[in-house]
């Protein structure tokens, strides 16, 4: 049996936005970690908006996690008012261990799910999340690498068994497991240009900033121009970073 990850799922909690279709099976198999945030303006203090705005946010809330609770996911909701949306959603992810967060969009059907891998830097992470979003479906994982100019075709396949490999070894059936290598066109172009054909995207941050981490470069332009949901995984918590 796989441990479950913890994903985080941000939502503007009092701006309308809803969770597409889908979204709760998507995360049927893990935790989620259910963000209902709204940034105040500077001139508001935080309290002051609680206090008129809670009520109408919590039974907001509530709908949500109902929602993805009968879909089977294990579903554990804070709600928060304050000045700085990014900094709170960092702040979520540290204090919570969050492995990934998830962009969501429409969800079609999971038949194959599209998984970039860059290095050895975080595939440990990436592989808990792969593993605890999509070993009890049977979708295809198709692990895709874009290789560098001075890389050779060895070097970028020995990368991409091994991380084959270590999926394999927590139980996804290697039938399931494709891989593709690509040269001449830049990241990002070849990794949307992939994703046409994909259901999902499982990508880890690749800025170093991590108050970027799905707002940012590249990862949030994937998103963007890929009609489906994205997981961003995160990367490990930082040396000198603290909790608010």
């Amino acid at each position: 049996m796989h441990e479950k990850p913890t994903i985080l799922l941000p939502v503007r909690i009092l701006e309308g936005e809803s969770l597409p279709e889908g979204t709760g099976k998507l995360l049927s198999n893990v935790r989620v970690l259910l963000l209902g945030y709204h940034v105040v303006p500077e001139q508001t203090a935080p309290g002051q908006m609680q206090m008129q705005f809670e009520d109408r946010a919590q039974d907001r809330l509530a709908e949500l996690e109902s929602a993805l609770e009968s879909a089977g996911a294990t579903v554990e909701t804070r709600l928060v008012f304050t000045h700085e949306g990014q900094k709170t959603i960092d702040r979520m992810i540290y204090e919570h261990g969050c492995l990934a967060v998830l962009v969501p969009d429409m969800v079609r059907d999971l038949d194959d799910v599209l998984v970039p891998i860059r290095g050895t830097v975080g595939v440990d992470r990436l592989v808990r999340v792969v593993t605890g979003l999509f070993a009890d479906t049977d979708a295809s994982i198709t692990l895709f690498h874009v290789a560098e100019p001075d890389e050779t075709d060895e070097d970028a396949r020995t990368l991409l068994d091994g991380v084959a490999d270590r999926l394999t070894d927590v139980g996804i059936d290697e039938e399931r497991i494709r891989l593709t290598i690509r040269r001449g066109d830049g990241a990002l172009d070849s990794i949307t240009e992939a994703a046409e054909s994909a259901d999902a995207i499982v990508m880890g941050e690749t800025d170093p900033s991590i108050a970027t981490f799905v707002f940012g470069m590249p990862a949030e332009k994937v998103a963007d121009r890929f009609v489906g949901p994205v997981f961003i995984v995160q990367r490990e918590r930082p040396d000198g970073i603290e909790r608010d």
